[in-house]
C-alpha cells in the first residue's frame, strides 16, 4: 500500500512545487501605475485570427525562471504560431506595474504583444482575437491559474470554468471570453 501512495507523490511533487512557485508570484501583483501611458496609445496593426505565424507580432514573456506552468503556456503559444522572446526575472512586480496589470488580477507571467499586455494563462485564440479586433484597451488578464487553462492541465484531466477579462485603459475590467 505504501508503494502505491509513493508513486503518485513522485509525479505530484514537481507539479505542486511549480504551482506553489507560480502562486507565490500570482499572489503579489503590483498596483497599477499610470496605465494609460504604460503601453503605446495605438497598438501595432495585426491581422485576423487566421493569420500565418510569420505575420503575428513577437510575444515578449516576462516570467520567473522556476515556473513550469509558464513554460507549458509558452508551448501552447508556439503551437498556435507565436514567436516568443522569454525574459526570466526574479521579480515581475515592476513589469506588472509598468504595463498596468490591475491589482488582484495578477498571475505567474506577464506578456507584451502588439502594444497590449496579456497576463496569465490566456488561450491563444483570445490573444489572436485581441490582435485582430484591436480594442482601445490595455490588454487581457486571466487572474490566478485555473485548471484547464493553457499550461495548467491537471494530470487527471480536471478543468474549471474561467473567464478572460479585457482591461480597459482606466484599469477596469470586463468579461472578454468564457471557457
Amino acid at each position: 500500500m505504501k508503494t502505491r501512495l509513493a508513486r503518485p507523490a513522485l509525479w505530484l511533487a514537481p507539479l505542486v512545487f511549480s504551482l506553489a512557485a507560480c502562486a507565490q508570484e500570482a499572489s503579489t501583483p503590483a498596483p497599477a501605475g499610470d496605465a494609460a501611458t504604460s503601453l503605446s496609445a495605438a497598438p501595432s496593426p495585426a491581422p485576423d485570427p487566421a493569420t500565418p505565424a510569420a505575420e503575428l507580432p513577437l510575444m515578449v514573456v516576462h516570467k520567473t525562471p522556476w515556473c513550469g506552468c509558464c513554460e507549458l503556456w509558452m508551448e501552447h503559444m508556439k503551437a498556435a504560431g507565436f514567436q516568443i522572446q522569454a525574459h526570466d526575472m526574479d521579480d515581475l512586480a515592476p513589469v506588472k506595474q509598468r504595463l498596468g496589470v490591475p491589482h488582484a488580477k495578477g498571475s505567474c507571467h506577464t506578456t507584451e504583444i502588439g502594444g497590449y499586455l496579456v497576463e496569465g494563462h490566456v488561450p491563444a485564440e483570445d490573444i489572436k482575437r485581441l490582435l485582430a479586433e484591436q480594442p482601445d484597451a490595455l490588454g487581457l488578464v486571466l487572474p490566478g491559474m485555473p485548471l484547464g487553462s493553457p499550461g495548467m492541465a491537471a494530470p487527471d484531466g480536471r478543468t474549471q470554468p474561467f473567464t478572460v477579462e479585457l482591461v480597459r485603459r482606466d484599469g477596469s475590467t470586463e468579461p472578454y471570453s468564457h471557457h
